[in-house]
């Protein structure tokens, strides 16, 4: 059988599972609509978060950026996992007691204020816009490679798909389809995962294969990859990082980003009790790390097999790498995978030294370019796309063709599961918070469901267009949406639980600065809202305050957001006296039943 039938088998048969779920649970009312009626199972809700966790930057484009940076990239594991630690530890339990639907609902009423409610929707619409910019390019290269279509035709049949289940199924129909989408993603990463570390390695489990030896040098993997690496002109794969201050507050950025990530909260109001909300954490945890110890061992073995791919003298040799990097392969030999990966432009070839041979090496390196002038070479011929390793990894180890239609499969859901998440948080902030508690709270049930399938509409048309001309690749993209969430929601939330002192006067200027330093520091060196060409100052080490790169801002505008607060709410009034008692009832989770609800002030 061809492959592209193999794909579309694939895919369309996991297509027709969610579609299929989305239809036997569709939502009946709007709390169904919003939380799946408040009773699904914490090891389920443990598996439809670790699906709505992992986007399409995880499942696609992390390993690419450990395949690309190394030990240096390392902060996005360590960001997105602890932050994950964060949000199970200090805000699941308590917003779950708290008892409502959203985010901003939490914010409006525990700062006693419609302008905080308004601010933490427009927080919430900013950040989860950007994250969604991010899923639609990894949908994009996931359908334009397996159904062979260019890329912007990929990302509108992304947006069709999210499109019908998302609005008819509501997170009623979202939970059980992220179930499902959670065992197509976790196997299609796995299995590849297990096959290449059994090809290079011998050893099938990928993350001891990433320490074993090397079976064709006898070399430890690592120390092989550094030689293969180094040779070529690249930073050690497992180098120190310069840097520190910016490596630590990109962690922090992406810690506190992730416990303030709106549609992620979402998930733990749709448990029966305030326990199985840290259950449900607990299982999610299990279920991302599954995924996350296998990361970096599928980036340092796609990088190896990329690179012997090109210079295949160099897989067996353990000193005389020059000699094997003057005998790279002839271009018309070029394995089929690159011809396919051609198709789409994600993998181009120039072939700047008309040797009709592929050089793939660092060309911004000086000290390397008085070797590369000695081989005769002119720069760098071959450009790959970094968020395509993992879905090339089956094809560059030549595994069956299943496989192959298993990650297709594996890749879409993962950009799938998370863009549905994302605009279910953004539908209920517009039709919930915005609609029925600001502008007109006489609306009926049936006229909110119909403003949250509408507002959910515009959201995927926006985020289509902002796929297509994305600010960069879809981990660096998710990574600004983190920052933005960190500065703006996650502070307004820890303090909401854990201050009975922070008052409405407080959370509003400490959210606005918040956010707006964040902002005015990324569009400073991206561009007023991501719009191309319109930056101050070139995204570049040299021109960053204190080298510190727009996307490890997000911890600084957190901590300008907690001291703002704290200044303006310490010189004015204190909050009412039910205010304090409700932070109080909401902090002890025992014996949490509900919390005690306030009328609307």
């Amino acid at each position: 059988m061809d492959q592209f039938i193999i794909n579309i088998l694939f895919v369309g048969a996991s297509f027709a599972l969610y579609i299929g779920i989305a239809v036997w649970a569709r939502a009946g009312s709007t709390k169904d609509f919003y939380v799946a009626g408040g009773g699904v199972h914490p090891v389920t809700n443990g598996m439809a978060t670790a699906a709505d966790w992992m986007s399409a930057a995880s499942f696609i484009s992390m390993a690419g950026l450990l395949a690309a940076g190394g030990y240096a990239n390392s902060t996005y594991l360590m960001g997105w996992t602890g932050g994950y630690v964060l949000l199970a530890m200090l805000l699941a339990p308590y917003l779950r007691k708290f008892g409502k639907f959203t985010v901003p609902a939490f914010i409006g009423d525990r700062f006693y204020s419609d302008t905080a409610r308004l601010i933490a929707v427009v927080c919430l619409i900013i950040a989860s816009t950007t994250y969604v910019i991010g899923q639609m390019t990894g949908a994009g290269v996931a359908f334009s490679r397996f159904l062979e279509v260019p890329n912007t035709a990929g990302i509108w049949i992304a947006a069709l798909i999210v499109f019908l289940y998302a609005v008819f199924g509501g997170m009623k129909g979202i939970t059980y389809t992220q179930v499902a989408q959670y065992v197509v993603l976790i196997i299609a990463y796995t299995i590849p995962a297990v096959f290449i570390a059994m090809h290079l390695t011998g050893n099938p489990i990928p993350m001891f294969g990433m320490f074993s030896t090397h079976t064709e040098s006898g070399m430890p993997l690592l120390d092989k990859l550094d030689q293969v690496v180094t040779a070529l002109g690249f930073n050690a794969y497992t180098a120190d990082v310069d840097n520190k201050l910016n490596m630590v507050l990109f962690t922090l950025s992406l810690m506190v980003g992730t416990a303030g990530l709106p549609h992620v909260i979402i998930r733990f109001f749709t448990v029966p009790k305030v326990a199985d909300a840290r259950w449900s954490a607990g299982w999610a945890l299990v279920f991302i790390a599954l995924l996350y110890v296998t990361a970096p061992a599928v980036g340092s073995m796609a990088r190896l097999n990329l690179l012997t791919t090109v210079y295949p003298d160099m897989a067996q040799q353990t000193e005389n790498y020059d000699a094997a990097a003057q005998n790279p392969i002839r271009y018309e030999d070029r394995p089929g995978w690159i011809r396919s990966w051609e198709e789409t432009g994600l993998i181009t070839f120039e072939d700047k030294n008309g040797d009709d041979r592929i050089q793939l090496y660092n060309d911004d390196s000086d000290a390397f370019s008085d070797k590369a002038e000695e081989f005769g070479w002119e720069g760098n011929e071959l450009s790959v796309n970094n968020d395509i390793l993992v879905l090339a990894n089956p094809e560059i180890a030549n595994l069956p063709p299943w496989v192959i239609g298993l990650i297709a499969a594996g890749g879409v859901a993962a950009a799938l599961s998370t863009a549905a998440g994302l605009l279910l948080a953004i539908s209920s902030a517009i039709s919930h918070d915005l609609i029925k508690n600001t502008i007109n709270p006489r609306i009926t049930e049936r006229g909110e469901m119909l403003a949250a399938r509408i507002s959910m509409a515009g959201a995927i048309l926006l985020a289509t267009y902002l796929g297509l001309n994305p600010p960069g690749f879809a981990a660096q993209t998710v990574a600004l949406a983190f920052g933005i969430a960190g500065a703006s929601l996650f502070p307004a939330l820890m303090m909401g639980i854990f201050s009975k002192r922070i008052n409405n006067r407080g959370a509003v200027a400490g959210m606005l600065t918040g956010l707006l330093t964040t902002l005015l520091y990324i569009f400073t060196y991206l561009g007023w809202f991501f719009i191309p060409e319109t930056n101050m100052l070139a995204n570049t080490p040299e021109n960053w305050v204190l080298g510190i790169s727009p996307q490890s801002f997000g911890a600084l505008g957190a901590i300008m957001n907690f001291a703002v607060a704290f200044a303006v709410s310490s010189v004015t009034a204190a909050p009412p006296k039910e205010i304090q008692l409700l932070v109080e009832s909401v902090r002890y989770p025992k014996g949490a039943g509900s919390a005690p609800h306030l009328s609307q002030h």
